[in-house]
This record gives C-alpha cells, sequence and structure tokens, in this order.
C-alpha cells in the first residue's frame, strides 16, 4: 500500500477521492449550520443553498431549546443511551468473558449464534417486540427502551470483545484464583481492566447508534414527556412542517448531531484501533 501510494499519480487520485469523500460529508453539516441562521423570509426568497443575511439569527437555537422544550428531550437522550450503553457493555462483556474463557458445550454453536443475529434486520421484531413490551408495561418509559437497545447492541459487543479476552495469558486468572479472588473478582478486578480498549470501542459506537435510534424509539414512546430527541425532531419536522419554522428546525437539528459529533471527533482513534485490536487478537 505504501509503495503504492509513492506514484504520484496514485497520490494524486487517492488525494482527489478523500477529498470528493471529504466534502460530501462536511456540505450537509455546514449546509444545516447555515440554515439554521436564517428567518422564512430568507428561506422562501433566496435559494435553499444560499448563504445567510446578516444579523445571523443565533437566536433560533434558544428559541427551539425553550419554547420546545428541547432540554426534556436532550435529558431522555442522555439517560436512555447512558443507561443502555452501560447495561449493553456489561452483558456483552460478561457473556464474552465466559465464551472466550471457558469452554463448555455448545459454547461455539452459541457464539455463531450471537453473530447470526446481527445479520437479521430489527425490523422484523418490531411487532413481536412492541407486544412483549407491552405485556410487561414498559410502553413509554425509559426502561423499556434501556432494556431494548441494550440486548439489540449485545451481539456486536460480544463479537469485539470476545476477541480480547481469548488474547489475555491464562496465567493471569490462576494468579487471580491463587490470590484467593473468586470467577466474579477475577472478572472485574482483572480482565475488565485488561480489556479497556474494546469496552471503549464498544461503548462509542453503541452511543453513536443508541443517541440516533429513531424507529424503536417511535413504536415504544407516544407520550412526548419521554421522547428522545431523534423522535421529538421527526414529531418537530411534522410541526414545522406548516409553520414555516424552517430556521428553528435546522437548529434543532444541529443541537441533535453536534453531541455525537464531537464524541466522535475525540475518539475516532480509539474506535479504529480497538476494532483493529480486536480482529488481530
Amino acid at each position: 500500500m505504501n509503495s503504492g501510494l509513492k506514484n504520484p499519480v496514485t497520490k494524486i487520485m487517492a488525494y482527489a477521492i478523500l477529498f470528493v469523500w471529504g466534502v460530501s460529508v462536511l456540505y450537509p453539516l455546514l449546509w444545516t449550520l447555515l440554515d439554521s441562521l436564517k428567518n422564512n423570509e430568507q428561506f422562501f426568497s433566496n435559494a435553499p443553498w444560499s448563504l445567510p443575511e446578516f444579523p445571523l439569527l443565533w437566536s433560533n437555537f434558544s428559541y427551539v431549546w425553550s419554547k420546545y422544550n428541547f432540554s426534556r428531550y436532550f435529558v431522555n437522550s442522555i439517560v436512555v443511551t447512558s443507561g443502555s450503553t452501560l447495561l449493553g457493555l456489561l452483558l456483552a462483556a460478561a457473556t464474552a468473558y465466559v465464551l472466550a474463557r471457558y469452554k463448555f458445550r455448545g459454547s461455539q454453536a452459541l457464539y455463531l449464534l450471537y453473530i447470526a443475529s446481527m445479520m437479521v434486520p430489527f425490523s422484523l421484531a418490531l411487532i413481536p417486540l412492541f407486544f412483549l413490551m407491552d405485556s410487561l408495561h414498559l410502553i413509554n418509559t425509559e426502561l423499556g427502551l434501556i432494556l431494548v437497545y441494550a440486548s439489540s447492541v449485545l451481539a456486536f459487543g460480544i463479537f469485539v470483545l470476545v476477541g480480547f479476552f481469548k488474547s489475555l495469558p491464562k496465567e493471569l486468572e490462576e494468579a487471580s484464583v491463587v490470590d484467593g479472588a473468586s470467577h466474579y473478582g477475577t472478572f472485574f478486578r482483572v480482565m475488565l481492566p485488561l480489556s479497556q480498549p474494546g469496552l471503549i470501542t464498544v461503548a462509542i459506537i453503541n452511543v453513536l447508534n443508541i443517541w440516533n435510534e429513531y424507529i424503536v424509539g417511535t413504536i415504544l414512546i407516544n407520550d412526548p414527556d419521554h421522547y428522545t430527541l431523534p423522535v421529538e425532531i421527526g414529531v418537530l419536522r411534522q410541526e414545522m412542517e406548516y409553520r414555516t419554522e424552517w430556521g428553528p428546525l435546522f437548529a434543532a437539528l444541529l443541537i441533535t448531531i453536534v453531541p455525537v459529533l464531537i464524541m466522535y471527533m475525540f475518539f475516532q482513534r480509539r474506535i479504529a484501533s480497538g476494532i483493529t485490536a480486536g480482529a488481530v487478537k
């Protein structure tokens, strides 16, 4: 790969492709920012992709935050995302540890079953999922969303973490047992800290997926007090479409996008290195 990039033509083509890809990714974000600073008159008098006129309407952000009670939906998303990520990570780590370090009849089949579940579209389970959550009285609750999201990311966490646990020396467990640690003590005090790169990778990817999830949130939540940000954005778009409040709508989109965008920018190296390390191990 490196020898190929020494060719000037190959290097120029590679940079050109990366530049086009970068523009295609950044342009929608820039367009959303510019449109969030406009008023309705600018939307109808100019082209949608035109630059906003001065003064820039930064008040659109405070307007949508206060008028549409966006702080509540922001807190709901934080609670659901944090709870489901932590629960999913704990379950995935415990399951992956058992599958990687303990051999029993059916362990390989169980592991393959978890991996195969990643290939099944989640939409196929929406109808039975709704009736199950309704029978458990978990409709319109953050707890219901946390349980569903945690179970939906379980297979991916197991897939990544099994490789990490298999790579750890068996002597570490034996030394822990000699020191008097139980199976739980060995897992929480020795194995979990050593698998930190994999845990961080899984946690970041789960946060990105859960924060942006819309379909399950729409089906299981119909009480506005329990909306998450993606669900509220969908409702807001329908409401503002008839009131022509396009500027605040784009501001709401940015409020939803910016937290995960910042997190991804800070942790993108850990995501790449964590997945690569798990695959190699």
